[in-house]
């Protein structure tokens, strides 16, 4: 089969020119898988055990270190709580659980911490159930 436009001299130089200086080239689909996984990366915090003072101290440093680190989805695992599963004496609560109704609540009431966070709420079975809770952040 013969090629109706033959490759001139020119091209062979500009195509030889053009592919010397391709270091500065990247594969498009790679810069994308990087980025992807960047962006789509999730930070976990476990606060099991964590006093309520030291809590709020730790949730703010992290929500904060987040946000700087360009994570756009945070899972803080609260527990339920110790009474979670006491059901069966009256002197203790099945709704007492400090850290999973709290956080929340200290997380909406921190101005700073609200200019950064686009939404709160409640984790999935897999993450921790009622036991845990999505922060979505804000873009930079």
């Amino acid at each position: 089969m013969k090629k109706k436009d033959p490759v001139t001299l020119k091209d062979k130089e500009d195509w030889n020119a053009f592919t010397e200086n391709m270091g500065s080239i990247s594969v498009k689909e790679s810069d994308l898988f990087k980025e992807s996984i960047q962006t789509h990366k999730v930070q976990k915090l476990d606060l099991h055990g964590t006093s309520l003072d030291l809590a709020n101290k730790v949730v703010k440093e992290f929500i904060l270190k987040s946000y700087r680190g360009g994570y756009k989805k945070l899972i803080i695992v609260t527990g339920k709580g110790l009474r979670s599963k006491s059901y069966s004496n009256p002197y203790l609560s099945e709704k007492f659980s400090v850290l999973k109704n709290s956080i929340p609540e200290y997380i909406k009431n921190d101005e700073d911490l609200n200019k950064k966070i686009f939404k709160v709420s409640k984790a999935d079975l897999k993450d921790g159930g009622e036991g845990a809770i999505y922060i979505f952040l804000k873009g930079k």
